[in-house]
């Protein structure tokens, strides 16, 4: 039973930094329930900057679940976000981009749920069409959750 216990615990001190794991960067949050016990809810904005193309910024907003499951990393994370991205520089594509590429991702639940962000490139109209989606969507009748963004190349 001791083992047990230990290992559940290795496991919930893992899991916060399973959940932050991520290449973005938070640039700021907003408290948006209370919670007696844990940490409040809350919205989260993260800057990704895409790999492949210089000069283009991300900007996904997503809702956290505080509370004891939230502060331990083992709740799972409401599908409600939003993403704007932006020229923040001179926009410059790097070597051959993929049509369509997964150019983000963010633990959204300690074992299955992810926030993905793909990259559409719209070579007809020379636009960089930006989608953020979950890869869990039970409940929701198998429709995902999204919101799509662009950047246009000239």
């Amino acid at each position: 039973m001791k083992w047990y216990l230990g290992a559940l615990a290795m496991l919930a001190c893992s899991l916060p930094a399973l959940a932050a794991d991520s290449d973005g960067v938070r640039v700021g949050k907003v408290d948006t329930t209370f919670r007696l016990v844990g940490r409040n809810d809350r919205v989260v904005i993260d800057r990704y900057d895409d790999p492949r193309v210089d000069g283009a910024s991300c900007y996904v907003s997503h809702a956290e679940t505080g509370g004891v499951k939230g502060s331990l990393g083992l709740a799972t994370d409401p599908n409600r976000f939003s993403i704007a991205c932006r020229a923040t520089g001179k926009v410059t594509l790097r070597g051959d981009v993929p049509d369509n590429e997964v150019v983000f991702g963010e633990k959204a639940s300690a074992f299955f749920k992810e926030i993905r962000v793909s990259r559409i490139y719209d070579r007809q109209k020379q636009v960089l069409v930006y989608l953020v989606w979950s890869t869990f969507s039970v409940g929701t009748d198998g429709s995902a959750f999204n919101s799509v963004t662009a950047i246009p190349l000239n």
